[in-house]
């Protein structure tokens, strides 16, 4: 597999609407395990097609919230095609979000706490699922990549400002 570029904001594809997947392809299942390998090396919990320069409805994400006996991460990959947000709940989250196009940038976004989504995964099973916590933002999060959208346009004016000066400053001083 592959280690694909990430691209960064101001990249102008980072606000394109990515096309459906027309079926789960061997091109698609490559690129599922390419973005799982970037992902992995970036590192990060999450990636979108569309970060890589892929325009399509794709998404990863492994939390790798649980550890084995030594202590490392337990990889437990999700790879979503096609993923829809059929409905969120009332209830509202609040997450530190960061990304790997915006890189060594945080800041707290309000989200729904749930959301029921509907996909297709790397096998082309579909599936129907309430996700909630840290993978209900998550995906979220990825999702409005798939349409454009980055967690700094959650944000008021100032802080967005903030993040991109920050961001700026960084890139300055490496």
């Amino acid at each position: 597999m592959a280690i694909l570029p990430i691209i960064e904001i101001p990249d102008p594809r980072l606000r394109l609407v990515s096309e459906p997947v027309e079926g789960v392809t061997d091109e698609v299942k490559t690129l599922i395990a390419d973005m799982f390998d970037t992902m992995y090396d970036a590192p990060g919990i999450g990636l979108a097609a569309i970060q890589v320069a892929v325009p399509k409805r794709v998404l990863v994400i492994d939390l790798q919230d649980e550890e084995d006996d030594e202590g490392k991460p337990v990889k437990a990959p999700h790879a979503f095609v096609n993923p829809v947000i059929e409905e969120v709940s009332e209830e509202l989250s609040t997450y530190q979000e960061g990304c790997l196009s915006i890189p060594e940038q945080y800041a707290d976004v309000v989200r729904p706490a749930r959301c029921r989504v509907t996909w297709l995964d790397e096998k082309g099973d579909a599936h129907d699922q309430w996700l909630d916590g840290l993978m209900a933002t998550c995906l979220q999060h990825e999702m409005d990549h798939l349409n454009g959208v980055l967690f700094i346009d959650h944000l008021s004016r100032l802080k967005r400002d903030m993040v991109i000066k920050k961001l700026n400053k960084a890139r300055k001083a490496a």
